[in-house]
């Protein structure tokens, strides 16, 4: 993975909001195939870091390149060089699961037609055999009945799997998750938990996320399962700075002041909704 190439690299990012300073000197890289968790205690910054990459934040210092991949070699590009266009053409690239899975009211293909009609101009003869792969890849259903249900009526984890379907019918590089597993129950959590280590390992593709090339994926969270599941890359954003950055059985072994503390209050900050700010 040290030979691939970089998704992501931010470098002396700093941010403040007034006179709170939420990021002060973030450096920090992401390769192409890699799995990153992005941990620390509430008010970190996580979120804030998040937003930059995503390209709804502007920093006060520093800078934050991504790959273009539309570009020939997928060269990395400072996303403060591009206007709003050029990032929402990054945007087709990415998939993006939100903490509280941001599903549009109406159906189950209401919310899997939207992106793909908008973004990737598809018509209805094109989306519905992406719906019903990517349902399949999230072990839903795949019948018109379902296809049809409304969403409210959907438990929070099958909301949680079609907010994962939505997100790799858009065969994405790269997937980010907002604090994935918050408010669902365990035998949820842990069927998430391979969800997207499985999301990751297919790879990007069309469609259905299988067979385009290594995908990349980047998690905030606070749960320590989920960790054990996937076995990522951790970093521990602290102060406004990367604390830690290394293999989960480094950071579990870890007994500084910082990390001890947070690593045991993990499972408490994972119970508490939007705690990952």
């Amino acid at each position: 993975m040290a030979d691939a190439p970089f998704e992501i690299r931010i470098t002396g990012l700093r941010k403040a909001f007034g006179r709170q300073v939420v990021l002060d000197g973030v450096d920090m890289d992401v390769r192409r195939g890699e799995v990153v968790a992005v941990v620390g205690g509430s008010g970190c910054g996580k979120t804030v870091l998040l937003n930059h990459v995503l390209g709804m934040l502007d920093p006060d210092a520093g800078r934050v390149q991504v790959a273009d991949h539309d570009a020939p070699g997928q060269p990395l590009v400072d996303l403060a060089s591009l206007d709003e266009g050029e990032i929402d053409r990054l945007h087709r690239h990415w998939g993006m699961v939100f903490q509280r899975n941001a599903l549009f009211s109406g159906s189950v293909y209401d919310n899997l037609a939207l992106w793909l009609r908008e973004v990737r101009e598809m018509d209805d003869a094109a989306i519905a055999p992406v719906a019903q792969r990517s349902l399949a890849a999230v072990a839903l259903p795949t019948d018109p009945a379902f296809l049809d249900r409304d969403v409210n009526d959907l438990s929070g984890g099958m909301a949680k799997r079609l907010a994962v379907a939505r997100a790799i019918s858009m065969a994405p590089q790269m997937i980010f998750y907002d604090e994935p597993t918050t408010g669902l129950d365990p035998a949820s959590s842990a069927q998430i938990h391979d969800l997207i280590a499985a999301t990751h390992e297919a790879g990007a593709g069309p469609g259905d996320g299988a067979g385009g090339g290594p995908r990349t994926t980047v998690i905030i969270t606070h749960d320590k399962d989920l960790l054990r599941r996937l076995r990522p890359r951790i970093v521990m954003l602290h102060q406004g700075k990367v604390f830690f950055d290394g293999t989960l059985a480094a950071f579990e072994a870890n007994d500084s002041p910082i990390v001890r503390p947070y690593f045991e209050l993990m499972p408490v900050l994972h119970g508490r909704p939007g705690a990952g700010a």
